[in-house]
């Protein structure tokens, strides 16, 4: 028995073997991260995979038995992967395991095509919290649905191959951006100034309209995608950063990508369900508005978590209040990595480390653990009798220092069904920035965690 805790760096910890293993499952992240942008995307990019794992399309009045393998797309923006095992889902519960799969991003306004100095641009309103400034003079790729009349719906993805073009917003010059400097960094980019240009090719013969490079990309929009201006007031579209994850450093043991939060979590939980071969019954769910706060039919707020767990009840003629009570819940999101840059923002014997391990967090929060859900300890010590009889390497950590801030995930939402739930995730650097910074040591560590928490 150690008697002084040290955080241990699961690098240091790895031979041969463990490291090749740990490379190999970046790469199957980098290539989930690339085709999922989006919460849409990741839910697609989710149910492929869990077809090509033997899964079926979930029904809520269908009985289900051990051995049963479902999926559940609710509304194309979040997903539920169901495996059903033979221990009694009344005495032994479910184990859940929630990531979301949002990240902040440019969503459009519903009128966001104009045109001015000759440039057409499209408005847009920013999703979570973003610092407005990194949102400049990036590539930036569209990607979203639009709806025609008649129900047609119409995919957009467009920036992302590398003959596409991509899409741009500006920012001031430093030769004449002495007043802009002089701002706080919150002030410095108004957020209606995030305006994307979309093109600057005026229409042909119509040298009288005075938007006339609008029209131009009216016209081409109406050709290949039958949309016209009116079809944006009925379309979820939004600005992601353009490009494909890629390692960081000579040794390539980190990755910078758009949305490790919090699909640097999803992505080990989905792997986890589709490898357990656990008796018990397990859900793994992909869940959207989170950056925002969880409301609406996708959000981690809504019913459908529990009308999920009771059609899993009903099927064995169990009470969903029993089963819920004796569920588990492990919290899948993302956390502040001490970054020795921005030293002062930590605390730093009670934050995470990069490299060192699923960072599990007792509480979020802010201040005075504002909005927490906080673990108990006997869920606590079941997490860690868990990990460490599995061999995961993991470290506990808050996020940042006490007074500098805070942030929420959806612990609270599940706690609140009367499940025990802890924060179970990844730590960041440069989180919520449009190129975030992760190891690949870690998120291999928290696929080993949602591998043992399912048996």
């Amino acid at each position: 028995m150690e008697l002084k805790y040290t955080r241990k760096n699961v690098y240091k910890e790895a031979d041969g073997k463990e490291l090749e293993k740990i490379y190999k499952f970046a790469e199957g992240y980098k290539t989930f991260l690339d085709s999922s942008k989006t919460e849409r995307d990741a839910s697609e990019t989710a149910r492929k995979l869990a077809e090509a794992n033997g899964f079926k399309p979930f029904s809520f009045s269908e009985k289900l038995k051990a051995g049963d393998k479902r999926y559940f797309v609710n509304r194309g923006k979040n997903i539920f992967l169901v495996k059903v095992g033979k221990k009694d889902v009344a005495k032994d519960g479910i184990r859940i395991m929630v990531a979301h799969v949002d990240s902040p991003r440019l969503d459009l306004k519903p009128n966001p095509v104009f045109e001015d100095a000759g440039l057409c641009y499209l408005k847009t309103h920013y999703y979570g919290g973003i610092k407005k400034y990194q949102w400049t003079s990036i590539p930036l790729a569209l990607h979203g649905v639009v709806m025609l009349r008649g129900g047609k719906k119409k995919e957009i993805c467009v920036g992302e191959d590398e003959n596409d073009p991509i899409f741009y917003i500006t920012d001031l010059l430093p030769h004449l951006s002495q007043e802009q400097s002089q701002k706080p960094l919150a002030k410095a980019i108004e957020g209606e100034s995030l305006n994307a240009v979309i093109g600057g090719l005026p229409s042909v013969g119509e040298e009288k309209d005075e938007e006339s490079v609008k029209t131009a990309v009216l016209n081409l929009l109406n050709k290949k995608y039958g949309i016209t201006e009116v079809d944006f007031q009925c379309s979820e579209l939004c600005f992601v950063p353009a490009g494909k994850a890629r390692d960081v450093g000579f040794d390539g043991a980190l990755i910078s990508a758009y949305g490790h939060d919090d699909k640097v979590c999803a992505y080990p939980e989905m792997q986890a369900i589709f490898d357990s071969d656990s008796d018990r019954t397990v859900v793994a769910v992909f869940a959207d508005k989170e950056e925002v706060g969880s409301n609406g039919t996708t959000g981690m707020q809504s019913k459908v978590i529990s009308d999920v767990i009771e059609t899993i009840a009903n099927s064995f003629g169990a009470n969903p209040i029993e089963v819920r009570y004796n569920s588990k819940c492990i919290s899948a999101d993302v956390t502040a990595g001490y970054d020795p840059a921005y030293s002062s923002a930590f605390e730093k014997r009670n934050t995470t480390f990069i490299s060192c391990g699923a960072a599990v967090s007792k509480y979020t929060g802010a201040r005075g653990k504002s909005n927490s859900s906080d673990a108990s300890a006997e869920y606590m010590g079941f997490i860690r009798d868990i990990f460490e009889d599995n061999g995961v390497i993991w470290q506990t950590g808050e996020l940042g220092a006490i007074d500098m801030g805070g942030g929420g995930t959806v612990a609270m939402y599940i706690a609140n069904l009367g499940i025990d739930t802890v924060d179970v995730g990844v730590p960041v650097l440069s989180m919520h920035a449009p190129y975030e910074l992760i190891s690949k040591a870690d998120v291999y560590s928290l696929y080993k965690a949602c591998l043992a928490f399912c048996k």
